[in-house]
């Protein structure tokens, strides 16, 4: 397989190390960057655009819950994102695969299933660990993955504005954190409302808490723990 640049988000370097050895395993003469956190993921990304594959941790800083992989597809639709977490439930593997994901997986996996995962998305397919299942709530499903084609409609800066919606910012806070006139923002949540087919802000933010771990979802890997 010729060479791909591939991007590791993960605060563990271990795991990272771990990563990094599946790839070059699987692909020749890989091109590897690393990161720690989000906001040093998105600058490698912006660094780099030529990335074709990342792999993102659940539970990184800067990421919280699925907002990273939305964004990530929202910013750069043509990388192939993979999740990785010790949180590995159906109900986490679910709504990754849901909101986009190519591939989930979990920590536990083992340098073998790291590289057929790796193959068969480079391949154009989705891997998920042995018998997992994912097909349970088809509403369910089918909610997150309309969610995921809606935030994907969103400019990158409606989405950044919709991020700072759902963290209680008025226009007012987001207009002077991004540098730009009260106006635009108001015009921008304007579209992102007629976007997301939703009436005002508060649903917005609402839209927004679903891209999160929720709390049943905390207090199941809580339980597995």
């Amino acid at each position: 397989m010729s060479q791909i640049k591939v991007a590791i988000a993960d605060d563990h370097p271990l795991f990272r190390a771990a990563l990094t050895q599946a790839v070059q395993k699987s692909v020749n003469d890989a091109h590897v960057l690393e990161a720690e956190n989000f906001q040093e993921l998105i600058a490698l990304v912006e660094q780099h655009p030529d990335i074709e594959l990342i792999f993102i941790d659940l539970h990184m800083p800067g990421n919280d819950g699925f907002t990273g992989l939305t964004l990530l597809q929202n910013h750069f639709p043509d990388i192939a994102v993979i999740m990785v977490s010790s949180d590995d439930q159906p109900e986490i593997i679910r709504k990754a695969i849901n909101f986009g994901a190519s591939a989930f997986i979990p920590k536990s996996a083992n340098l073998t299933q790291i590289s057929t995962a790796i193959d068969t998305v480079l391949d154009g397919d989705v891997w998920l660990p042995e018998h997992t299942n994912i097909s349970t709530d088809q509403h369910t499903a089918a909610e997150h993955q309309r969610l995921a084609k809606q935030l994907a409609q969103l400019t990158p800066q409606q989405y950044t504005v919709l991020a700072n919606i759902a963290n209680g910012r008025l226009n007012k806070q987001i207009a002077y954190d991004l540098n730009i006139k009260e106006t635009t923002v108001k015009k921008h949540v304007s579209a992102i409302l007629l976007k997301l087919e939703i009436n005002n802000r508060t649903q917005a933010g609402l839209v927004f808490q679903q891209l999160m771990i929720t709390s049943t979802e905390n207090q199941q890997v809580e339980a597995q723990a």
